[in-house]
């Protein structure tokens, strides 16, 4: 098992993958495929870290909804046909940089 410090650098790359991918606004992901796809593969690498978390680490910071982020992996990898684009928005540029902030407080405590 890895340390859980390898598994919280990871999400913040994934995240930080993420905001480059999105940088040239909402009319550019909503119309290039390409981008979505990039921006949901590593939501599903981020959701797969997170699951990797140690049990103890996650109650250290109830503040995340662990079990939300997890369950939204399940929509990624088996409901992909029922993905809302504008939903994918919305966490990608209000949820993500909240899940930063906790993130980088578990690493810096």
């Amino acid at each position: 098992m890895k340390d859980d410090r390898v598994y919280l650098l990871h999400i913040l790359e994934c995240i930080q993958r993420i905001e480059n991918y999105i940088h040239p606004g909402r009319d550019a992901f909503i119309q290039d495929t390409k981008t979505q796809d990039a921006v949901l593969r590593n939501l599903h690498t981020l959701t797969e870290s997170t699951q990797k978390l140690s049990d103890k680490l996650k109650a250290s910071c109830p503040e995340v909804d662990w079990r939300a982020i997890s369950g939204f992996r399940n929509v990624v990898v088996h409901d992909y046909l029922g993905v809302d684009i504008d939903q994918i928005w919305h966490i990608v540029t209000v949820d993500l940089p909240v899940l930063v902030k906790h993130i980088e407080k578990l690493l810096h405590p």
